[in-house]
């Protein structure tokens, strides 16, 4: 079962698990070092992001080593950049507010 990206982030330890692994690849039981839950939790939110297929494996003898598909990232990014286009659209409005308050300001 495919599961929607979106799913994928919206958790916080899965975002946390995709910073963590954004630089390197790590196993498992790395991955469950670095959080105060169990090895069996990282293991469904792991499970999660691959079916979300933000994650690449690569094995290498008995170890299962996880690494971020940045690739995949894309989707997130091109559905934000809607709203970015917007944000900055505001941000030129205010801009231009604060501009012409201050205008008025040493004008007087």
């Amino acid at each position: 079962m495919k599961r929607d990206i979106f799913q994928a982030i919206a958790d916080p330890t899965r975002r946390a698990i995709l910073v963590l692994i954004s630089s390197t690849a790590l196993t498992p039981n790395a991955i469950a070092e670095q959080f105060d839950t169990t090895r069996q939790a990282i293991s469904k939110h792991i499970k999660i992001l691959n079916e979300c297929e933000l994650l690449q494996e690569k094995k290498m003898g008995r170890e299962i080593y996880y690494q971020l598909k940045i690739d995949k990232m894309k989707e997130i990014d091109q559905w934000l950049q809607q709203f970015k286009q917007i944000w900055e659209s505001r941000f030129s409005q205010l801009d231009q507010v604060l501009m012409n308050l201050k205008a008025k300001e040493n004008g007087n």
